[in-house]
């Protein structure tokens, strides 16, 4: 366990590292409000769906494609989204409550969940949760476009409106780009590909630059309730029910323990890029992915020490 802790910390640390330094550079005033606007739509449109697009290629599908599983996780996703979008109905306050949807069941599977699946269960888990990584990213990725659309000002929230923007959406496009080229094999020149591997990598630096440059005290002090509860609904509620409903189905072992990390990673970045692509609250969504990833430190330890003496994985 100690080893497991070591791994959650060195996937975490690093996150932290890059907020901390968007934090410090905007102190320095070396970025401003200018740098985060376009940085942002630079990653929301062009290196996030890159990095989605190749992690769909890359994608083990002949060995890790479990139809049983990746469809428990399609329906336990939706099913926890209606959780928190009825929560927030209930007792979010109207402009927040996509953001507040989006922050509490969106996980940040493809970095967080995938490195500790592959740190726990090797080759087995890089395959099985590559695959899962791009239904993750294709359900995440539609759901927030409804829900953030559908409370962000000036978005239209009409079905024809909604529909045209999940499919323009370049984080949805990027993944739908991928499938076919990955479902029949298809190649891309090397140059292309390790191109495409350099301006991927921006994503993630610039990504989480802009919400340390975006975080302030008084933010994080005005939204400290609000993304205290989708904190508490991304790592303890959703892992919690999600994880026994899939013990309940007959997941056991390494399946379920993949399963229990996707579900209970941390709010991912992307969050913040489409939260502020749409006019919503960004900094409430870079409230959230600070404290879901400060957070999941202890609790991605604390669930599998209890999984483990439980026998279930």
């Amino acid at each position: 366990m100690l080893a497991l802790f070591h791994a959650t910390l060195g996937v975490t640390a690093p996150v932290f590292a890059m907020l901390f330094l968007g934090v410090l550079l905007k102190r320095l005033g070396w970025i401003d409000e200018a740098f985060i606007n376009t940085a942002s739509a630079l990653v929301f449109k062009a290196t996030l769906p890159t990095l989605l697009f190749l992690g769909i290629l890359r994608a083990d599908l002949s060995t890790a494609l479990q139809p049983a599983l990746l469809g428990y996780f399609v329906l336990a996703t939706l099913g926890s989204f209606l959780l928190c979008w009825a929560w927030a109905v209930w007792r979010v306050p109207y402009a927040e409550r996509g953001v507040f949807t989006q922050g509490a069941f969106r996980g940040n599977c493809g970095i967080v969940g995938l490195a500790l699946a592959t740190s726990l269960y090797g080759d087995y888990g890089l395959s099985l949760g590559g695959v899962l990584a791009g239904v993750v990213i294709l359900s995440y990725n539609m759901l927030s476009v409804i829900v953030l659309a559908l409370y962000s000002p000036g978005v239209k929230s009409d079905p024809w409106s909604l529909v045209k923007g999940v499919l323009s959406n370049p984080l949805i496009i990027g993944v739908l780009a991928a499938l076919p080229l990955a479902g029949f094999e298809i190649g891309l020149p090397h140059w292309l590909l390790t191109s495409a591997g350099y301006f991927a990598q921006m994503t993630l630096p610039l990504a989480l630059i802009c919400i340390g440059g975006t975080l302030s005290l008084a933010s994080i002090r005005q939204g400290s309730g609000l993304a205290l509860g989708s904190t508490l609904f991304k790592l303890v509620w959703l892992p919690l029910l999600c994880t026994l409903g899939a013990w309940l189905c007959g997941f056991a072992g390494r399946e379920l323990g993949i399963l229990f990390l996707y579900f209970a990673s941390p709010t991912a970045a992307a969050s913040f890029v489409m939260a502020r692509a749409v006019g919503a609250n960004h900094q409430l969504a870079a409230s959230i992915i600070v404290l879901t990833t400060l957070g999941a430190v202890l609790s991605i330890n604390l669930g599998l020490f209890v999984l483990t003496w439980l026998g279930w994985i």
